[in-house]
């Protein structure tokens, strides 16, 4: 079952704006290492769920993993070949709206050089540039 929020006020969201950078979740708060985003995005429940099953296979069950990030904005699509108007098409995805700095993943309880190449492989399952950061560093 993909992460999406229980209930929403609003079914339908519109795409709002990306600028700016990220203000909270920036450090490490709950590991001891961590794989903060350098770029904005929309990260989809997909690529959250890749990420995590790239993380949790490397780590085999070592360790505590934290995902920092939830995907709570609903994005809507129209079907293929359709007119233009008649209303807003319907939910399709669930993303999380990610800003530079954001912290995505923490891990704790392992090695580093084991937290180092399972955040590499998540990197690869989410469409933003990233970097390992420790609590200490």
């Amino acid at each position: 079952m993909p992460l999406m929020p229980k209930r929403v006020k609003y079914r339908k969201n519109q795409r709002g704006s990306r600028k700016g950078f990220e203000s909270r979740a920036v450090r490490v708060d709950f590991g001891d290492y961590a794989l903060q985003t350098l770029e904005r995005a929309w990260v989809t429940t997909k690529q959250i769920e890749a990420a995590r099953v790239a993380i949790t296979r490397h780590l085999k069950r070592r360790g505590k993993l934290w995902i920092r990030i939830f995907p709570d904005k609903s994005v809507s699509k129209k079907p293929a070949e359709t007119r233009m108007g008649k209303g807003k098409g319907a939910p399709e995805t669930w993303v999380a709206v990610v800003k530079p700095g954001r912290v995505l993943f923490e891990v704790g309880g392992v090695q580093e050089p084991l937290a180092k190449e399972a955040f590499r492989l998540a990197a690869g399952k989410l469409p933003v540039y990233t970097r390992f950061i420790t609590r200490h560093g």
